[in-house]
């Protein structure tokens, strides 16, 4: 049985019903959903407030501790103010069994946050995003890791708590760049023996039509799960998604994981589902060129 842990996204300050309940300061929307997003499988909670930048180290403790109130599922904070991230995790319980999203390998953000994830002993996304922004190639993802794996081990977190992310890139910009970040799963554990991987899974899909979204996000979850990842911010709400990322479908990662292989199946044999995931993949590898018509054609 292939599986992830799946990160849950939904606690979000973009989200209409988590944001508002954030800002209003209403625990009962944000506390529906951990309890929502936990009995679906997730693994972790990611609790987003964005920049915050007026009231962030006021709102990720109060965010933290509401989800706190309804669930042990262990948290994921995830925001870009590096003291609004320092509050929330003084009040985390379960500090060993969290994450911190993100590290980037931009200097001032390794400044204020590896200290932080060293006295707080929680686990890490070592996300690679420098100076100049995005790594072009598989290579540059690798050389970015190494120095934040560095960074990280300097500061005695141990490669076990570091979770690499490479970056989904959107495929309205094209297969270059996920195909660089495919083939850079596959090096994490030679860069960092003992490391995990994550992705922001929905992040492929971002700029397609809302309906056609959730077919990119399945198929390209099964794609990264065959390089190696073992973790993934997701959309808890798409069951099937999550069906999945904990391994009740394995027919469908079977019949990728062959596609990968080089064993193209017979189209005519496939289901409904089954060819969903054919076409989806084509269109991943450039196969097949991308239109909003993919699984029409």
């Amino acid at each position: 049985m292939t599986q992830i842990k799946p990160i849950a996204e939904s606690i979000n300050i973009m989200g209409n019903r988590s944001g508002n309940a954030m800002k209003a300061r209403e625990a009962g929307p944000v506390q529906e959903m951990a309890k929502e997003e936990s009995a679906a499988g997730a693994a972790f909670l990611d609790l987003n407030i964005g920049p915050a930048r007026k009231d962030g180290v006021e709102l990720m403790p109060w965010v933290v501790e509401t989800v706190q109130a309804v669930t042990d599922t262990p948290l994921c904070l995830d925001t870009t103010n590096a003291d609004a991230m320092a509050a929330g995790f003084k009040v985390v319980t379960n500090k060993t069994g969290a994450l911190m999203n993100s590290i980037s390998a931009q200097p001032e953000r390794m400044e204020k946050l590896i200290p932080v994830a060293a006295e707080m002993g929680c686990n890490v996304v070592a996300l690679l995003w420098g100076p100049d922004g995005m790594p072009r190639d598989s290579n540059e993802r690798a050389a970015m890791a190494v120095d934040l794996m560095m960074a990280l081990s300097e500061a005695g977190i141990p490669n076990e708590k570091m979770f690499f992310d490479p970056i989904a890139t959107p495929i309205t910009l094209g297969v270059d760049q996920i195909r660089s970040g495919l083939e850079f799963m596959s090096m994490v554990q030679d860069i960092a023996p003992g490391a995990s991987s994550t992705i922001g899974l929905s992040n492929v899909s971002n700029g397609v039509a809302e309906h056609l979204r959730k077919y990119l996000d399945r198929t390209y979850l099964i794609m990264q799960m065959y390089n190696g990842l073992q973790t993934a911010i997701v959309n808890s709400y798409d069951p099937e998604l999550m069906a999945i990322a904990t391994g009740q479908r394995q027919n469908l990662v079977d019949l990728i994981f062959g596609m990968i292989e080089g064993n193209d199946p017979d189209p005519a044999k496939l289901d409904k589902t089954e060819i969903e995931h054919y076409k989806t993949y084509n269109v991943l590898v450039g196969k097949s060129v991308f239109s909003e018509s993919w699984l029409e054609l």
